[in-house]
């Protein structure tokens, strides 16, 4: 089975052919999403793709959670294969698997007790919230299986590893397409059928990725390896725990904005939802270079190349940069009738949600570079060792999120809540640039005295 060295060749080179797979593989994840918003929109109605945006960022909270521990255990991984320390690596990975699953067992249950409370906390409209609940309680029934794949495709890709998550998110987006239209279409389960597709999809990705884990020679797991070690337990939790905190406190930022939309009625939030459903297809590749960097950063540091560090930055923000401006381009010029496909215009209600999406998603494409230098620069950080700046990083989204969705409709009308998340996106750029200068600093200066 397949690993990649990032600590040797041209960054560019490097962080471009990892990042593609991943890429494509997240564009595969993002038709989960995508396709439910689609059947769901144009099979069951508007208010049906309301009751989906009521509980977005739910659900959004408990995959961050899932990702940002996954992510940061990956920090380690990283570090110990840039190293050649294979023997330890192994010991991380069998802790880390530990962790996963206490990590797991803990977010379902606070999950499914606190989903009714939060909905009605949410000031979701009344005529939607049986929808909202039928849906979000399977989808938080399948946080141990996404737990399971993230936590998978987490090791592949410290490892180098981005072809097996894509295959695996191609398999699963395969079939979550199939059953969306199985179980809503043809059986008629409503938004239960759309959930129940997408945790069965899931299954398949995470038995596919863990199967080809079972693979790697270097992988090969002795009774030795699965000591639970204390120590290493508090190493791997102070990098995960800070990154699944920064977005936890994020998505706390975007159910806020979801409660002052909610007030808005049916129609807004139907418009808000299916921008946001596409919002995760502009940030693909934002995502897919951040992967990446994370595990750049961590082998190059984990071999002692500082310099390589800084030219895999540079290169990643070019590459971003380039990249974020052909999306944009792509969204002003197709958006709305990509939008098209989520909402039905016949009617005025479609119609109305029509203008909200497509004004929505002018916004967002407008200042999307801003979003990926957020990425690129936070995920260097993060594969540095330090998850507690991009953790600030993520207060300051907070903190701007919340205040743009509380302000600005009081003087801009709802028109302005469709700028929190632009703003949110340059508050933590304000943090992440220097930071990501102040710990250069520190690794540049801790090299030169082991020297």
């Amino acid at each position: 089975m397949k690993t990649n060295n990032l600590t040797e060749g041209r960054p560019w080179r490097l962080l471009l052919l990892f990042s593609l797979p991943l890429m494509a593989g997240n564009i595969f994840q993002q038709m989960y999403t995508i396709v439910d918003t689609a059947v769901v929109g144009k099979v069951l109605g508007v208010e049906a793709l309301a009751a989906l945006g009521a509980v977005d960022w739910l659900s959004w909270m408990t995959l961050g959670i899932v990702q940002g521990f996954t992510q940061g255990f990956a920090i380690l991984i990283a570090q110990k294969f840039g190293a050649g320390e294979y023997g330890r690596l192994r010991q991380v990975i069998a802790n880390s698997v530990f962790l996963a699953v206490i990590c797991a067992a803990v977010l379902t249950a606070a999950s499914e007790g606190l989903a009714a409370p939060v909905v009605s906390f949410l000031q979701t409209p009344r005529e939607i919230r049986p929808i909202c609940m039928a849906y979000i309680r399977i989808i938080f029934g399948g946080i141990p299986v996404v737990m399971a794949y993230n936590l998978a495709a987490s090791v592949l890709r410290a490892l180098g590893n981005g072809r097996t998550p894509l295959i695996a998110m191609v398999v699963a987006s395969l079939t979550n397409i199939g059953l969306d239209f199985l179980f809503v279409l043809g059986f008629g389960w409503g938004v239960q059928g759309a959930a129940a597709a997408t945790v069965l999809a899931q299954i398949c990705s995470a038995a596919y990725c863990i199967r080809h884990i079972r693979k790697i020679e270097i992988l090969k797991m002795a009774q030795k390896d699965w000591r639970i070690e204390s120590g290493l337990c508090i190493r791997l939790m102070t990098l995960g725990a800070p990154m699944a905190f920064q977005n936890t406190v994020i998505a706390v930022g975007g159910m806020i904005v979801q409660t002052v939309v909610n007030g808005f009625g049916v129609i807004f939030i139907a418009g808000f939802t299916a921008t946001n459903k596409l919002y995760g297809l502009l940030e693909t590749a934002a995502t897919s270079y951040g992967y990446a960097m994370v595990t750049y950063a961590g082998q190059n540091l984990g071999a002692g190349k500082v310099k390589r560090i800084s030219q895999g930055l540079r290169a990643g923000i070019i590459i971003s940069m380039i990249t974020s401006a052909v999306i944009t381009a792509l969204m002003l010029v197709f958006g709305r009738w990509i939008l098209g496909g989520f909402i039905s215009e016949e009617g005025g209600q479609g119609a109305q949600a029509l203008d909200i999406a497509f004004r929505y998603l002018r916004i967002m494409a407008i200042f999307l570079p801003i979003l990926y230098l957020l990425h690129v620069t936070r995920s260097c950080i993060q594969g540095l060792g330090n998850t507690v700046l991009p953790m600030v990083s993520g207060i300051a989204e907070f903190v701007m999120r919340t205040g743009a969705a509380l302000l600005l409709p009081l003087w801009f009308g709802e028109g302005g809540i469709l700028f929190a998340e632009v703003l949110a996106w340059t508050g933590a750029d304000l943090i992440l640039v220097p930071s990501y200068f102040y710990v250069m600093g520190k690794v540049r200066r801790r090299c030169t005295a082991a020297e």
